[in-house]
């Protein structure tokens, strides 16, 4: 007789083969469609031994709105308002990308005051996305304090950008040649007070959810992404700079002033759930102080160098540009037939990318878990489904 002794952690540790003796039969389950499941209505088939998740299977359209179809219908300038539908967490950034392709397509020159104010508020709503993110991290991992912390914080910036956009979501303000309007008299002084009070926040934030062990358990090797395959799936953004891709448009083909503007490119090094959060959290302090040089110093001079009633016609051709929003790469590309509205309109957005990471970091781990790398993705599923 022979006797096999095994340690609890193999005896409790989920099959890694189908032949394995703790292998169960194999069943399918649906995650959504609904809210709840992710961040958007997504629906994933999961395939399952167990808790186990052997393959996940974004199905989509379940938001789909046809923008790209709807373009073809705008001009340009009315198109702008259709991109804050996307990711509607970096509206902002979203029209600043359509604007910006349309400018260089027709040589449109703009002053130092429109970039200057374009990166602020591109910046101010990085903020605001990546503070409604850390929240909703925590509720996802079942903690709901951080929710109301989250909020609290991007309720403030929210008010003050509300004052001068006149919306709380989506921010329509970037247009072809300028800015919806200027900026309100008391934007900076209100925007020093808001950092004031969110720096001590920020600390806070680390001590409730970074410093935390049950975090750690959470986050630590989970979803692993490696620097190979994050670039292979086209990944960009906080989720490939997290796998240690050092890649920002912001810095590697700056735009607007972000070339005078002194910051780090936050990078993780494992590419796992731990790092995806890090480097967001990174990201809120650079931004901060982004903002803190960008308030000193606004450059007088015109909010806009394009008539509003301007037609504006691209030459016949193709054009491309990208930006980088809360969530990685936006690219643009339009074809020109000489009309004021596009021929074709392709949009290559970040979220869409990012979410085919779940099909490859997720098989092996635990439902729950898969909840973890899903939010540390930071998925706004509108920009999936356009």
């Amino acid at each position: 007789m022979t006797v096999r002794l095994s340690s609890l952690e193999q005896v409790t540790r989920p099959p890694e083969h189908a032949d394995s003796s703790l292998a169960t039969q194999e069943y399918f389950i649906n995650m959504g469609p609904q809210h709840p499941a992710t961040h958007g209505v997504l629906r994933l088939v999961l395939r399952l031994d167990g808790e186990t998740v052997r393959e996940v299977i974004p199905v989509l359209g379940y938001i789909h709105r046809a923008i790209e179809k709807i373009g073809e219908h705008q001009t340009y300038r009315q198109f702008v308002h259709l991109s804050d539908r996307l990711d509607y967490l970096s509206c902002i950034m979203n029209n600043w990308c359509v604007s910006r392709t349309v400018e260089t397509a027709l040589g449109i020159e703009t002053s130092a005051r429109i970039e200057h104010i374009r990166t602020l508020m591109a910046e101010l709503q990085r903020l605001q996305s990546h503070t409604l993110w850390w929240g909703v991290l925590g509720m996802d991992l079942g903690a709901f304090t951080p929710f109301l912390y989250g909020f609290r914080d991007r309720e403030g910036l929210t008010e003050i950008l509300e004052e001068t956009i006149g919306a709380r979501l989506t921010l329509n303000y970037i247009q072809p040649g300028g800015l919806m309007s200027d900026i309100q008299p008391d934007l900076v002084h209100k925007v020093k007070a808001w950092i004031k009070g969110f720096r001590p926040h920020l600390e806070e934030y680390e001590q409730l959810v970074s410093g935390n062990l049950i975090v750690h358990e959470r986050l630590v090797g989970v979803g692993v992404l490696s620097a190979e395959r994050a670039v292979a799936l086209g990944t960009s953004g906080p989720v490939l700079r997290a796998s240690g891709v050092p890649w920002d448009l912001r810095k590697v083909r700056p735009y607007g002033v972000y070339d005078q503007l002194d910051f780090d490119v936050a990078v993780g090094s494992v590419g796992d759930s731990w790092d995806r959060y890090h480097v967001r959290v990174e990201e809120m302090r650079q931004s901060l102080h982004m903002v803190e040089q960008l308030l000193d110093g606004i450059p007088e001079g015109p909010t806009m160098t394009l008539k509003p009633a301007a037609k504006i016609r691209l030459p016949e051709g193709r054009y491309y540009g990208e930006m980088e929003t809360a969530r990685g790469i936006l690219g643009l590309q339009i074809v020109s037939d000489g009309k004021e509205n596009p021929w074709r309109i392709h949009l290559r957005t970040p979220n869409f990318h990012n979410l085919w990471c779940l099909g490859e970091i997720a098989p092996g781990w635990r439902v729950a878990d898969l909840v973890t790398m899903a939010s540390t993705l930071d998925l706004v599923v509108p920009d999936v489904d356009r």
